[in-house]
């Protein structure tokens, strides 16, 4: 059986508490959900989605076993492997051995720090939105490697060639998911308390 947007919540809840992280799964919830709708995976939006809320189920309580331990986690809580796998290849090359091999999978490596970086820079404007934020200010963030310097640039770099994309395609676009659900997301942030 399909879980569901709440069940997946309420396991995400489970162990994690901090609103920094809570907002960060809710994003890239979010940014997955636009990606599969405009590339074409309309009816996968539900699930890119669900990967996208889980994918760093485990960083808060077990950051050293980061998409090792959500993968523990997730079986025993009956998540489907499609959930499992997926979320874990977003730690390719750093903490797993799983390679992104599905779209979606590459997308969700691309985009899951540059919504991070991108969220910075939205703190820094005086709107303190995403709404105003312009690729050519993104791009210059980008290269700044004290701003958002946890942000990996090498990670968001090479989810763009994996998706056989230049980076500004990949900036571009993820800014504008971010944009087009900047509300959605605010709206299910508040929604916290």
């Amino acid at each position: 059986m399909a879980m569901t947007r709440e069940q997946a919540w309420s396991l995400l809840a489970q162990y994690n508490k901090e609103p920094f992280h809570l907002r960060h799964a809710i994003t890239v919830e979010h940014v997955m959900g636009w990606y599969a709708r405009e590339l074409g995976y309309e009816d996968q939006a539900e699930f890119w989605s669900l990967v996208g809320l889980l994918h760093d189920l485990d960083f808060e309580m077990w950051p050293e076993e980061h998409c090792t331990k959500s993968q523990e986690l997730m079986r025993e809580a009956g998540v489907e492997e499609e959930i499992v796998r997926a979320t874990a290849s977003h730690g390719w090359g750093l903490r797993v051995d799983i390679k992104p091999e599905h779209e979606m999978e590459k997308v969700l490596y691309a985009c899951d720090e540059l919504t991070g970086l991108i969220g910075a820079a939205a703190l820094m404007r005086p709107s303190k939105s995403v709404a105003d934020m312009e690729l050519k200010s993104l791009r210059k963030k980008f290269k700044d490697k004290k701003f958002a310097a946890g942000c990996s640039r090498d990670v968001i770099a090479n989810g763009a060639q994996l998706l056989g994309w230049e980076l500004d395609k990949l900036l571009d676009m993820t800014l504008r998911a971010m944009q087009a659900e900047e509300e959605a997301i605010e709206g299910a942030v508040a929604a916290l308390g």
